[in-house]
């Protein structure tokens, strides 16, 4: 390094006395460059660096490809998580839109290893005791440490969100699922059947099944509204990684998630009573479901933009004067 450093001194005392564009001079300057790159040649393009990379991918693929599969088929299964496939792409595209924000690779931090043996062991715990929920956290546990080991700590933490989106994509355990989706279920059915004696149709409602005339329909597992609740929750997220606001702003975001879930889902259900009442054939009546369920997710995405306009309308930020702005006035 010093050697290079009194080189390329060397050929700037000797340029000084030539002209600029002379064929020796830009020889030189070619010679200094060639010999200086090797000690600001970046990290992550060494060999070893490279190699390392290469193992932890082919690690991932070996461990978690079974575990994939298996969540692909839940994607395809169950429709509240249908939205699976899009995580993926979404996780990295948050990492492109923050792309100005990642920190310099500066070295290897070792320590990122005990975050991939942990991630190593919930996948092995979860494959032991059939727990397929764990083998997807596991997932994440996995990729911070590879990227804490291959990046150290700043560029783990700027990989985090992403790293985060991600546990959207895995299916919630059983116990869970039903501890939301019971009460989502009885409050879409009140909700909806208000909404609907209050537009002066004759609906009464009796456990989860709602009764217009003679025409009865049931508010189902799939229609209690989990899954626009897990999309409102990640629309939230997604908000808050890719937008600059405060944090009290992202937090309100995230709390209105669930009003918004149940606002969206009970307009869905009172569609279909609507839509039920006014189509007697089970055809119309698929139709008439299918057409709620597209458009219940536009909807509470429309919604939670209509709430971040509100916020931005109800409080405005003002950045204080400066002694020099204040004497001017």
């Amino acid at each position: 390094m010093k050697n290079n450093s009194q080189r390329i001194a060397g050929a700037r005392d000797q340029n000084s006395n030539t002209d600029a564009g002379s064929p020796r001079a830009e020889a030189d300057l070619a010679v200094d460059r060639e010999n200086a790159s090797p000690a600001t040649a970046p990290l992550y393009r060494s060999p070893a660096y490279m190699t390392c990379v290469a193992l932890l991918g082919v690690t991932f693929v070996w461990t978690y490809w079974p575990t994939l599969l298996r969540l692909a088929n839940a994607w395809n299964v169950e429709p509240d998580y249908s939205h699976g496939y899009f995580v993926i792409p979404l996780a990295l595209f948050f990492l492109w839109v923050r792309r100005d924000r990642m920190p310099e690779i500066t070295g290897v931090c070792w320590s990122g290893l005990l975050l991939v043996a942990l991630g190593l062991g919930l996948h092995l715990y979860g494959s032991l005791y059939y727990l397929e929920p764990m083998n997807g956290w596991s997932m994440t546990v996995w990729l911070a440490g590879a990227a804490l080991l291959l990046g150290g700590r700043r560029f783990c933490m700027w990989c985090l969100p992403s790293i985060l989106f991600l546990l959207f994509m895995v299916p919630l355990p059983y116990g869970v699922e039903s501890a939301f989706r019971q009460p989502l279920q009885r409050v879409a059915t009140e909700v909806s059947c208000w909404t609907l004696q209050s537009l002066g149709l004759p609906a009464l409602a009796a456990g989860n099944v709602i009764t217009i005339d003679d025409t009865e329909f049931e508010v189902a597992r799939a229609c209690s509204g989990l899954r626009i609740f897990v999309s409102i929750v990640a629309l939230a997220f997604a908000y808050a990684v890719i937008v600059r606001r405060p944090w009290w702003t992202k937090v309100l975001i995230f709390l209105s998630a669930l009003p918004i879930a149940i606002v969206a889902n009970a307009v869905r259900v009172t569609m279909v009573g609507i839509g039920f009442g006014l189509v007697s054939t089970p055809k119309g009546h698929a139709l008439v479901h299918d057409v709620a369920g597209w458009l219940v997710i536009p909807l509470a995405a429309a919604l939670m933009g209509a709430f971040i306009w509100y916020l931005g309308r109800l409080i405005v930020q003002v950045r204080p004067l400066t002694s020099r702005e204040m004497l001017r006035r």
